[in-house]
Protein backbone atom coordinates (compact mmCIF):
# COMPACT_ATOMS: atom_id res chain seq x y z
CA UNK A 1 0.00 0.00 0.00
CA UNK A 2 2.12 3.06 -1.01
CA UNK A 3 1.51 6.43 -0.21
CA UNK A 4 -0.56 5.19 3.28
CA UNK A 5 1.73 7.13 5.46
CA UNK A 6 1.82 10.04 3.59
CA UNK A 7 -2.27 10.06 3.32
CA UNK A 8 -1.81 9.68 7.07
CA UNK A 9 -0.12 12.02 7.88
CA UNK A 10 -1.75 14.66 5.59
CA UNK A 11 -5.37 13.64 6.89
CA UNK A 12 -4.25 13.98 10.47
CA UNK A 13 -2.70 17.14 9.66
CA UNK A 14 -6.09 18.46 8.37
CA UNK A 15 -8.02 16.70 10.96
CA UNK A 16 -6.35 18.36 14.36
CA UNK A 17 -6.29 21.82 12.10
CA UNK A 18 -9.88 21.56 11.24
CA UNK A 19 -12.69 23.47 13.07
CA UNK A 20 -14.98 20.52 13.58
CA UNK A 21 -12.13 18.73 15.75
CA UNK A 22 -11.62 21.91 17.97
CA UNK A 23 -15.83 22.21 18.64
CA UNK A 24 -15.91 18.69 19.39
CA UNK A 25 -12.99 18.41 21.41
CA UNK A 26 -14.69 21.43 23.31
CA UNK A 27 -17.90 20.12 23.88
CA UNK A 28 -16.65 16.40 25.08
CA UNK A 29 -13.89 17.83 27.41
CA UNK A 30 -16.54 20.36 28.81
CA UNK A 31 -19.09 17.20 29.39
CA UNK A 32 -16.27 15.06 30.79
CA UNK A 33 -14.85 17.50 33.20
CA UNK A 34 -18.21 18.86 34.26
CA UNK A 35 -19.25 15.24 35.02
CA UNK A 36 -16.37 13.94 36.68
CA UNK A 37 -16.19 17.22 39.32
CA UNK A 38 -19.80 16.68 40.24
CA UNK A 39 -18.74 12.39 40.61
CA UNK A 40 -15.34 13.53 42.85
CA UNK A 41 -17.49 16.49 44.66
CA UNK A 42 -20.67 13.66 45.68
CA UNK A 43 -17.55 11.25 46.73
CA UNK A 44 -15.52 13.24 48.70
CA UNK A 45 -18.21 13.22 51.34
CA UNK A 46 -18.24 9.70 51.44
CA UNK A 47 -15.46 8.01 50.83
CA UNK A 48 -16.15 5.47 53.48
CA UNK A 49 -19.27 3.76 51.71
CA UNK A 50 -17.14 2.55 48.94
CA UNK A 51 -14.27 0.13 48.81
CA UNK A 52 -11.59 2.41 47.43
CA UNK A 53 -9.95 0.35 44.87
CA UNK A 54 -13.60 1.22 43.36
CA UNK A 55 -13.95 5.48 43.64
CA UNK A 56 -11.86 6.21 40.60
CA UNK A 57 -14.25 3.98 38.23
CA UNK A 58 -17.27 6.00 40.18
CA UNK A 59 -16.06 8.83 38.56
CA UNK A 60 -16.94 7.79 34.70
CA UNK A 61 -20.17 6.40 36.31
CA UNK A 62 -21.77 8.49 38.62
CA UNK A 63 -24.31 10.95 37.11
CA UNK A 64 -25.41 14.44 38.87
CA UNK A 65 -28.70 16.00 38.99
CA UNK A 66 -28.35 18.06 35.85
CA UNK A 67 -25.65 16.10 34.01
CA UNK A 68 -25.56 12.62 32.87
CA UNK A 69 -22.41 10.28 33.88
CA UNK A 70 -19.57 10.52 31.45
CA UNK A 71 -20.14 6.98 30.27
CA UNK A 72 -23.31 7.72 29.96
CA UNK A 73 -22.74 10.73 27.93
CA UNK A 74 -20.18 8.63 25.65
CA UNK A 75 -22.70 5.89 24.97
CA UNK A 76 -25.00 8.63 23.30
CA UNK A 77 -22.62 10.92 21.96
CA UNK A 78 -19.63 8.91 20.56
CA UNK A 79 -21.58 7.82 17.58
CA UNK A 80 -22.02 11.42 16.56
CA UNK A 81 -18.28 11.57 16.58
CA UNK A 82 -17.86 8.75 14.21
CA UNK A 83 -20.04 10.24 12.13
CA UNK A 84 -19.13 13.70 11.90
CA UNK A 85 -15.91 12.45 11.20
CA UNK A 86 -16.59 9.98 8.46
CA UNK A 87 -19.74 10.87 6.34
CA UNK A 88 -18.20 13.39 4.04
CA UNK A 89 -14.39 11.03 3.91
CA UNK A 90 -14.95 10.42 0.52
CA UNK A 91 -17.94 11.69 -1.34
CA UNK A 92 -16.54 14.98 -0.82
CA UNK A 93 -13.38 14.67 -2.68
CA UNK A 94 -15.94 13.03 -5.19
CA UNK A 95 -17.81 16.65 -5.22
CA UNK A 96 -14.79 18.45 -5.65
CA UNK A 97 -13.69 16.24 -8.43
CA UNK A 98 -10.23 16.23 -6.67
CA UNK A 99 -10.10 11.92 -6.71
CA UNK A 100 -9.31 11.70 -10.44
CA UNK A 101 -5.97 13.82 -9.66
CA UNK A 102 -5.19 12.46 -6.15
CA UNK A 103 -5.04 8.57 -7.43
CA UNK A 104 -3.31 9.60 -10.66
CA UNK A 105 -0.09 10.23 -8.38
CA UNK A 106 1.69 7.53 -7.27
CA UNK A 107 -0.90 6.03 -5.10
CA UNK A 108 -2.32 3.13 -4.78
CA UNK A 109 -6.27 3.25 -4.14
CA UNK A 110 -6.07 1.10 -1.35
CA UNK A 111 -3.99 3.47 0.93
CA UNK A 112 -5.77 6.45 -0.10
CA UNK A 113 -9.16 4.84 1.78
CA UNK A 114 -7.05 3.64 4.49
CA UNK A 115 -5.36 6.60 4.97
CA UNK A 116 -8.20 8.72 5.33
CA UNK A 117 -9.85 5.63 7.98
CA UNK A 118 -6.98 5.44 9.92
CA UNK A 119 -6.38 9.08 9.94
CA UNK A 120 -9.96 10.15 11.53
CA UNK A 121 -9.29 6.72 13.70
CA UNK A 122 -6.40 8.06 15.40
CA UNK A 123 -7.86 11.51 15.67
CA UNK A 124 -10.83 10.14 17.60
CA UNK A 125 -8.83 7.71 19.30
CA UNK A 126 -6.15 10.65 20.70
CA UNK A 127 -8.95 13.31 21.77
CA UNK A 128 -10.73 10.37 23.55
CA UNK A 129 -7.16 9.39 25.52
CA UNK A 130 -6.96 13.07 26.42
CA UNK A 131 -10.39 13.59 27.86
CA UNK A 132 -9.82 9.84 29.82
CA UNK A 133 -6.59 11.31 30.79
CA UNK A 134 -7.85 15.32 32.05
CA UNK A 135 -10.33 13.22 34.23
CA UNK A 136 -8.06 11.22 35.63
CA UNK A 137 -6.39 14.15 36.41
CA UNK A 138 -8.87 16.23 37.75
CA UNK A 139 -10.06 13.62 40.12
CA UNK A 140 -6.50 13.18 41.61
CA UNK A 141 -6.85 16.79 42.04
CA UNK A 142 -10.19 16.33 44.11
CA UNK A 143 -9.97 13.12 45.74
CA UNK A 144 -6.58 13.35 46.89
CA UNK A 145 -4.90 9.74 46.17
CA UNK A 146 -4.14 8.41 42.78
CA UNK A 147 -5.54 5.20 41.11
CA UNK A 148 -4.22 2.01 41.62
CA UNK A 149 -3.73 -0.79 39.23
CA UNK A 150 -6.48 -2.10 38.94
CA UNK A 151 -8.31 0.66 38.51
CA UNK A 152 -6.02 1.99 35.73
CA UNK A 153 -6.84 -1.30 34.09
CA UNK A 154 -10.01 -1.30 34.07
CA UNK A 155 -10.44 2.79 32.90
CA UNK A 156 -7.76 1.79 30.15
CA UNK A 157 -10.33 -1.07 28.79
CA UNK A 158 -13.00 1.40 28.95
CA UNK A 159 -11.02 3.47 27.07
CA UNK A 160 -10.48 0.75 24.25
CA UNK A 161 -13.52 -0.48 24.08
CA UNK A 162 -14.78 3.43 23.57
CA UNK A 163 -12.11 3.26 20.46
CA UNK A 164 -13.66 0.81 19.04
CA UNK A 165 -17.48 1.96 19.13
CA UNK A 166 -16.52 5.32 17.40
CA UNK A 167 -14.96 3.36 15.36
CA UNK A 168 -17.82 1.62 14.41
CA UNK A 169 -19.24 4.56 13.62
CA UNK A 170 -17.03 5.84 11.91
CA UNK A 171 -16.67 3.11 9.53
CA UNK A 172 -20.55 3.26 8.84
CA UNK A 173 -20.02 6.99 8.49
CA UNK A 174 -17.16 6.28 5.35
CA UNK A 175 -20.20 3.47 4.02
CA UNK A 176 -22.67 5.66 3.23
CA UNK A 177 -19.85 8.23 2.25
CA UNK A 178 -19.27 5.61 -0.79
CA UNK A 179 -22.54 4.43 -0.86
CA UNK A 180 -24.19 8.11 -1.63
CA UNK A 181 -22.67 10.64 -3.83
CA UNK A 182 -24.05 13.68 -1.41
CA UNK A 183 -22.59 14.75 1.83
CA UNK A 184 -25.86 15.85 3.16
CA UNK A 185 -27.60 12.51 1.94
CA UNK A 186 -24.57 10.43 4.17
CA UNK A 187 -24.75 12.80 6.86
CA UNK A 188 -28.66 12.05 7.20
CA UNK A 189 -28.20 8.57 6.36
CA UNK A 190 -25.91 8.37 9.40
CA UNK A 191 -27.75 10.21 11.54
CA UNK A 192 -30.62 8.28 11.16
CA UNK A 193 -29.21 4.65 11.95
CA UNK A 194 -27.93 6.80 15.22
CA UNK A 195 -31.72 7.58 15.71
CA UNK A 196 -32.76 3.89 15.17
CA UNK A 197 -30.36 2.64 17.67
CA UNK A 198 -30.60 5.03 20.41
CA UNK A 199 -33.99 5.56 20.60
CA UNK A 200 -36.60 3.49 18.12
CA UNK A 201 -35.01 0.37 18.74
CA UNK A 202 -36.16 0.60 22.16
CA UNK A 203 -39.99 0.93 21.18
CA UNK A 204 -39.22 -1.65 18.72
CA UNK A 205 -38.40 -4.43 21.29
CA UNK A 206 -41.09 -3.83 23.06
CA UNK A 207 -43.34 -4.01 20.04
CA UNK A 208 -42.17 -7.51 19.17
CA UNK A 209 -41.47 -8.78 22.64
CA UNK A 210 -45.64 -8.48 23.18
CA UNK A 211 -46.26 -9.50 20.05
CA UNK A 212 -43.98 -12.99 21.04
CA UNK A 213 -44.80 -13.15 24.47
CA UNK A 214 -48.34 -11.35 25.15
CA UNK A 215 -48.84 -9.74 28.55
CA UNK A 216 -52.65 -10.08 29.78
CA UNK A 217 -53.93 -9.03 33.85
CA UNK A 218 -52.97 -12.74 34.52
CA UNK A 219 -49.41 -13.26 33.18
CA UNK A 220 -47.41 -15.96 35.25
CA UNK A 221 -43.56 -14.82 36.03
CA UNK A 222 -42.62 -17.34 33.67
CA UNK A 223 -44.23 -15.21 30.67
CA UNK A 224 -42.89 -11.88 32.31
CA UNK A 225 -39.43 -13.59 32.14
CA UNK A 226 -40.03 -14.85 28.10
CA UNK A 227 -40.98 -11.13 27.85
CA UNK A 228 -37.89 -9.57 29.16
CA UNK A 229 -36.03 -12.19 27.20
CA UNK A 230 -37.41 -11.34 23.69
CA UNK A 231 -36.79 -7.96 24.76
CA UNK A 232 -33.15 -8.07 25.62
CA UNK A 233 -32.82 -10.23 22.64
CA UNK A 234 -34.17 -7.10 20.40
CA UNK A 235 -31.99 -4.80 21.87
CA UNK A 236 -28.51 -6.80 21.53
CA UNK A 237 -29.17 -5.70 17.85
CA UNK A 238 -28.19 -2.32 18.80
CA UNK A 239 -24.43 -1.34 19.18
CA UNK A 240 -25.20 1.47 21.74
CA UNK A 241 -26.54 -1.58 23.76
CA UNK A 242 -23.97 -3.39 23.11
CA UNK A 243 -21.35 -0.55 24.36
CA UNK A 244 -23.65 -0.12 27.68
CA UNK A 245 -23.03 -3.76 28.47
CA UNK A 246 -19.65 -4.00 27.97
CA UNK A 247 -18.59 -0.55 29.77
CA UNK A 248 -21.17 -1.58 32.92
CA UNK A 249 -19.41 -5.00 33.68
CA UNK A 250 -15.46 -3.09 33.24
CA UNK A 251 -16.35 0.13 35.21
CA UNK A 252 -18.52 -2.13 37.72
CA UNK A 253 -16.79 -4.89 39.45
CA UNK A 254 -19.87 -6.05 40.90
CA UNK A 255 -22.03 -6.08 37.62
CA UNK A 256 -22.28 -9.57 36.30
CA UNK A 257 -24.64 -9.56 33.44
CA UNK A 258 -27.34 -11.66 34.70
CA UNK A 259 -30.50 -11.86 33.17
CA UNK A 260 -34.11 -12.02 34.90
CA UNK A 261 -34.12 -15.77 34.27
CA UNK A 262 -30.92 -16.59 36.31
CA UNK A 263 -32.03 -14.15 39.31
CA UNK A 264 -35.10 -15.92 39.45
CA UNK A 265 -33.79 -19.55 39.38
CA UNK A 266 -32.98 -19.69 43.50
CA UNK A 267 -29.11 -20.10 42.54
CA UNK A 268 -26.78 -18.35 45.30
CA UNK A 269 -25.18 -15.57 43.44
CA UNK A 270 -21.83 -14.14 45.35
CA UNK A 271 -22.26 -10.24 45.70
CA UNK A 272 -18.32 -9.52 45.98
CA UNK A 273 -16.49 -7.74 43.28
CA UNK A 274 -15.15 -9.44 40.15
CA UNK A 275 -11.79 -9.29 39.24
CA UNK A 276 -10.99 -8.21 36.00
CA UNK A 277 -10.72 -11.36 34.15
CA UNK A 278 -13.60 -12.21 35.40
CA UNK A 279 -15.53 -8.98 34.41
CA UNK A 280 -14.08 -9.75 30.72
CA UNK A 281 -15.23 -13.46 30.78
CA UNK A 282 -19.28 -11.57 31.26
CA UNK A 283 -18.76 -9.17 28.65
CA UNK A 284 -16.44 -11.04 26.01
CA UNK A 285 -19.21 -11.78 23.55
CA UNK A 286 -20.47 -8.20 23.59
CA UNK A 287 -16.73 -7.16 22.64
CA UNK A 288 -16.17 -9.35 20.09
CA UNK A 289 -19.58 -8.44 18.38
CA UNK A 290 -18.44 -5.04 18.65
CA UNK A 291 -15.13 -5.30 17.09
CA UNK A 292 -16.47 -7.55 14.41
CA UNK A 293 -19.28 -4.70 13.48
CA UNK A 294 -16.59 -2.22 13.36
CA UNK A 295 -14.68 -4.44 11.02
CA UNK A 296 -17.17 -5.63 8.98
CA UNK A 297 -18.34 -2.35 8.26
CA UNK A 298 -15.00 -1.04 6.80
CA UNK A 299 -14.55 -4.03 4.80
CA UNK A 300 -17.61 -3.16 3.27
CA UNK A 301 -16.65 0.18 2.71
CA UNK A 302 -13.11 -0.84 1.19
CA UNK A 303 -14.90 -3.05 -0.84
CA UNK A 304 -16.71 -1.36 -2.47
CA UNK A 305 -14.83 1.49 -3.20
CA UNK A 306 -12.25 -0.81 -4.26
CA UNK A 307 -15.08 -1.51 -6.98
CA UNK A 308 -16.17 2.38 -7.51
CA UNK A 309 -15.19 3.21 -10.84
CA UNK A 310 -12.93 6.90 -10.76
CA UNK A 311 -13.86 8.61 -14.00
CA UNK A 312 -11.48 11.74 -15.20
Amino acid sequence: MGGLGVVLWKELNDNFSSKRFFIMFLIICFVGIAACYISAQNLRGSLEEFPTEQVFLRLFVVSGESIPSFASFLAFFAPLLGVIFGFDAINSEFSQRTVSRILAQPLHRDAWINGKFLAAFVTLAIMLTSIVLIIIGLGIAILGFPPDIGELARIGLFLGVSVVYVGFWLALGVLFSILLDRTVSSALASIAVWIFFSFFIYMLAGVIADKVVPLGPKATVEAWVRHSYVKDLVLRFSPTTIFNEAISAILIPTYRGLGLMALLSGEEIPSGPLSIGQSLLVVWPQLTVLFAMALICFAISYAVFMRREIRT
